[in-house]
C-alpha cells in the first residue's frame, strides 16, 4: 500500500504538466474595425459613437474626454496581441477624433 501511494500522487499530478494539454483561445475586449471607425464623424454624440462601437471598455478615471475600446487575443496559450483604439471628446461631449492601433488582422474571425 505505501508503494500504491506515491505512484498514485504521480500520475495523477503529471496529468497538470502534461505537454498535449489543449489550450484555448482567449479574446477579450472590443472588436473595432476600420469600417466602424470610417463611419464616426466630427460632432457626435457619446450615444452615437456607442452605437457605432459599442461600450467602451475602460473610461479614463480623472478625464472623461476620452474613452478606450481595447481588444486582446491570445491563441492557445502563446503571445498576446492587442489593439487599442482611443475615442477623443470635445469639452462639450461631442466626438473630435481617435488615435488607433489596429491589428493587422483580427485573429477572432
Amino acid at each position: 500500500m505505501q508503494k500504491l501511494v506515491p505512484f498514485l500522487l504521480v500520475a495523477l499530478l503529471s496529468g497538470c504538466v502534461f505537454p498535449g494539454v489543449y489550450k484555448l483561445n482567449i479574446q477579450q475586449g472590443n472588436i473595432v474595425t476600420e469600417e466602424e471607425l470610417a463611419t464616426l464623424e466630427a460632432g457626435m454624440t457619446r450615444s452615437q459613437v456607442h452605437s457605432v462601437l459599442g461600450t467602451p471598455l475602460l473610461l479614463h478615471p480623472n478625464d472623461d474626454s476620452r474613452e478606450y475600446y481595447v481588444y486582446t487575443f491570445q491563441r492557445g496559450g502563446g503571445d498576446i496581441v492587442e489593439q487599442q483604439v482611443i475615442v477623443y471628446y470635445d469639452d462639450n461631449g461631442t466626438f473630435s477624433h481617435t488615435e488607433t492601433r489596429l491589428l493587422e488582422e483580427t485573429p477572432a474571425y
